[in-house]
């Protein structure tokens, strides 16, 4: 699968997208296929190791996200898709449903697919709101 990845921290110039694997849903994981993702402020001061908000805060997010580099190589917290499969014990979850989600501080949504456990934040999309507005 294809999916926006960074290597390095800095500025929107070190995102690129680059064949990684395809998650494969664990248990009591959901795997969605993603149609629309938000790039948040989160997203990007986490690129960009919040240089921008003084030498205590960056080192206390590198200490999070990775000293060197980023431990997460994928960023995007916000997602919303349809579960293309799920594990053998997820019971809310179908193929077929068109859910949204948060990861949190784990990221992993700039990507064509993501596996979440289901008891995360994902729950199904109202029809009244299209993928974009979820």
């Amino acid at each position: 699968m294809r999916a926006v990845v960074y290597d390095r921290y800095g500025g929107p110039e070190v995102l690129h997208v680059e064949d990684v694997a395809k998650p494969v849903p664990k248990n009591d994981e959901v795997l969605v296929r993603i149609y629309a993702v938000a790039v948040t402020r989160a997203d990007c001061a986490t690129r960009q190791a919040n240089r921008r908000s003084g030498r205590g805060f960056e080192l206390v997010s590198r200490a999070i996200f990775g000293l060197r580099r980023p431990r997460q190589p994928i960023l995007g917290g916000d997602f919303s898709g349809v579960v293309e499969a799920v594990g053998p014990a997820v019971k809310e979850f179908a193929a077929g449903d068109e859910v949204f989600g948060s990861t949190g501080i784990r990221f992993g949504a700039y990507a064509e697919f993501i596996s979440r456990p289901e008891s995360s934040r994902i729950t199904r999309k109202p029809k009244s709101l299209s993928r974009v507005e979820a």
